[in-house]
């Protein structure tokens, strides 16, 4: 009963900070842009009434993709939190993207497949790179569980401060922004209308919605491993990491996916490869 009720709470705050997060990003972006911006609480009332719409889907795989990506990214928040193994919650989190993608994929709008492709893409140059750092976590703390960060005695950012950038990479593709938004973003700019989402409606669309806000709150809390030494730390990095990306989405024209793996993918590999080598040394 205490772990249920354990779990349940960090799955209340997570979807409650999610929220709050995708609304300041709203607000921001709308301040950044000269324009007033939606209230704070605006995603809630939007995932709310999508909840509320009629279930409409074109395929099975459209009704089940959505259940498996939010269970995944569920599960793998909660291990974070029971600080668990670092590979294993991005093996867990990484199967909610492959079903995002065989929903995509599924369908047989060309705005759906093409982003399904795209989506592939991204996961290749990300989930590559977060393993890439769950093995400097090792070779930093001896230990691939997320506890180890915070027995170092020091900030993880003094030993990997390149990879912390390489990572930030991987942030901008996990919150959908410029310049990586290729394959589904909230903008208008999408020539892909939405993308992996675009065939989505009503309860299903909002069950990824839900599960986005508890991704980003995912990687937000892989970001204060760097920092994992005091309250404050891990409460202002990830803060200062997500307002950066919100800053970049609006300075930035979305790149190609061919220039994604060589910003995402090679720049970021090289950064990590340094970092790792100088770790070594």
């Amino acid at each position: 009963m205490q772990t249920t009720a354990l779990a349940l709470a960090v799955l209340g705050a997570a979807l409650l900070l999610g929220g709050l997060l995708s609304g300041l990003d709203r607000r921001l972006t709308a301040r950044l842009q000269s324009r007033q911006g939606p209230p704070f609480t605006q995603p809630f009332f939007d995932v709310i009434k999508l909840l509320a719409k009629e279930r409409m889907v074109t395929n099975p795989w459209q009704a089940f993709s959505p259940l498996a990506t939010l269970s995944a990214a569920a599960c793998a928040l909660l291990l974070f939190a029971w600080q668990g193994d670092l590979l294993v919650i991005l093996f867990v989190h990484m199967a909610g993207g492959v079903f995002l993608v065989l929903g995509a994929m599924a369908s047989p709008s060309p705005y759906s497949q093409i982003a399904g492709q795209r989506e592939l893409w991204q996961m290749l140059c990300c989930e590559t790179l977060l393993f890439v750092m769950a093995g400097a976590l090792y070779l930093t703390t001896g230990s691939f569980r997320v506890s180890g960060a915070a027995a170092l005695g020091e900030p993880l950012l003094y030993r990997l401060p390149l990879l912390f950038a390489a990572f930030l990479l991987a942030l901008t593709v996990k919150m959908r922004k410029s310049p990586f938004d290729l394959a589904g973003c909230h903008h208008a700019h999408q020539e892909l209308v939405r993308g992996v989402f675009t065939e989505y409606v009503g309860p299903h669309l909002g069950l990824l919605e839900i599960a986005h806000w508890l991704e980003v709150v995912l990687y937000l809390a892989i970001c204060s491993l760097f920092w994992a030494t005091g309250p404050w730390g891990m409460i202002l990095l990830p803060l200062t990491a997500f307002l950066a990306v919100i800053v970049l989405d609006n300075v930035s024209a979305r790149l190609t996916w061919r220039w994604m793996l060589g910003w995402g993918w090679g720049a970021a590999f090289v950064l990590s490869a340094v970092n790792l080598f100088w770790l070594k040394g």
